[in-house]
């Protein structure tokens, strides 16, 4: 069994961006040679996450605004009144869908739906420079 680790940057604005990473996730799952295993995309820190979705237009809207209903921006969190970073709401976000998503790998491919694409979702109240790590488990 091989295990392999690869990192990519990515530039994110603010207020929940969403950022469709499937490309590279399948680049550094076809450079590893392996055919069959586990794919993992994690994001390190607390107030961004990983999942899927179809990356499109409309369903990206859509779930920022269920973001918005569900972790509301504008309401008073104690983190804030602690902190005074007015980021909160981006902690409690990234808590509830999670910090990195894990995959089968068949074939040599990661294994995904037809309209499904990995995405990095940036809760943060400013731009940031957000580090994804990719690995990778299996034959």
């Amino acid at each position: 069994m091989k295990i392999q680790h690869g990192e990519i940057s990515v530039h994110t604005s603010a207020s929940t961006d969403i950022v469709d990473i499937t490309e590279e996730a399948r680049k550094f799952a076809d450079a590893t040679g392996i055919k069959s295993g586990l794919f993992t995309a994690a994001v390190p820190g607390s107030i961004a996450s990983i999942t899927t979705i179809e990356y499109e237009s409309g369903v990206v809207e859509d779930l920022k605004r269920a973001v918005e209903e569900l972790v509301p921006s504008d309401r008073k969190y104690a983190h804030d009144a602690r902190w005074g970073d007015g980021n909160g709401y981006s902690h409690v976000r990234a808590a509830l869908i999670k910090p990195s998503l894990t995959v089968p790998v068949i074939d040599g491919e990661i294994s995904l739906g037809t309209w499904q694409q990995l995405v990095l979702l940036d809760f943060d109240n400013k731009p940031r420079k957000r580090k994804i790590t990719f690995s990778i488990m299996g034959n």
